[in-house]
């Protein structure tokens, strides 16, 4: 005779929710030749000092996530940035290409894990980015346009690129 009963291993792993699959649009090699063609970048990382930190926060208004920043300088002016903001529950990997005078160059999102929420990879939303520098007004729903169903990830990628702006200017000594 079976037994009637399930397994208590098959319980659980029917609690635990599937992972969610990050979704690659661009690697950081795409984004550098997409942005600095025939340019070899060279890598600039660096390890931003408690009072960095600070000054960011202060200058920005954003919270820094991380005490790394992921950078490239390019030979013939500019920087590329690759760094991590918060959409609802999981991290969106992001690009931000930035001008010798500090203005951006280009946002991109180079992958996202949310199910919902992908508007912040429209060109048109991510245009309104291109131009910007350290100190312009950054205020979603006024100066960045939002995205229905996309607040968060809205919100956060323009943190994500205001901080940024600031990390330039304060770190690196840019615009």
């Amino acid at each position: 005779m079976r037994s009637r009963f399930i397994p208590l291993a098959a319980i659980a792993a029917a609690a635990i929710p599937a992972p969610l699959c990050a979704t690659v649009y661009m690697t950081v090699q795409q984004v550098q030749a997409a942005w600095f063609p025939n340019q070899a970048l060279i890598p600039d990382d660096r390890t931003l000092s408690p009072e960095q930190m600070a000054a960011i926060r202060a200058h920005s208004g954003v919270h820094v996530l991380s005490r790394t920043v992921r950078s490239w300088h390019a030979p013939h002016g500019g920087r590329l940035f690759v760094d991590r903001v918060l959409g609802k529950h999981e991290f969106i990997t992001l690009a931000l290409a930035v001008n010798a005078d500090g203005t951006v160059r280009g946002l991109e999102i180079l992958d996202y894990r949310e199910s919902y929420g992908g508007q912040v990879r429209d060109p048109a939303w991510r245009h309104q980015f291109v131009g910007k520098q350290d100190g312009a007004p950054f205020e979603l729903d006024k100066d960045i346009r939002n995205n229905s169903g996309g607040t968060l990830s809205a919100r956060h990628v323009t943190e994500g690129v205001k901080r940024l702006l600031a990390t330039n200017s304060i770190v690196f000594g840019a615009g």
